[in-house]
């Protein structure tokens, strides 16, 4: 499909693209696509130990993946999924409230759906779609 642009950032996005085949983002027609972004550091693949720092990475991410497939970045995403994975009670609520802080902070007029999810390795993850003419495209 010639119509398709497929981009990965360098270090972790290429060695995933090469590793297993997969690309951090596609852009099909005026739409960007990413895969889901862990909370990996994208230059080390170092996953943090707490699960806030590991919201934040991810949240990151998206904006790195975006910007690496020609996007602004948040400023254009129009739709996010958001999966966490947390055993038992503990912590619950001060994850929700980090997650509502990255929400504020990298899109502030934005919806949020919750959905369980236990198929994710890493403990946090994140996927969007951006409108390619609302984030720089010409």
């Amino acid at each position: 499909m010639s119509h398709l642009q497929y981009f990965d950032y360098p270090n972790f996005g290429t060695r995933a693209k090469r590793d297993l085949n997969s690309s951090q983002a596609v852009r099909v027609n005026n739409v960007i696509e990413i895969s889901g972004q862990g909370g990996w550091d994208p230059k080390t693949e170092v996953i943090p130990e707490k699960l806030s720092d590991e919201i934040d990475q991810a949240f990151s991410n998206v904006q790195l993946a975006l910007e690496t497939a020609g996007g602004k970045g948040w400023e254009g995403v129009y739709k996010l999924r958001v999966y966490i994975s947390v055993t038992g009670e503990d912590g619950w609520p001060e994850f929700a409230e980090h997650i509502v802080r990255n929400l504020r902070k990298w899109c502030p007029v934005s919806e949020a759906e919750e959905k369980g999810s236990g198929e994710v390795e890493t403990n946090s993850l994140a996927e969007s779609w951006t409108d390619y003419d609302g984030c720089g495209g010409e």
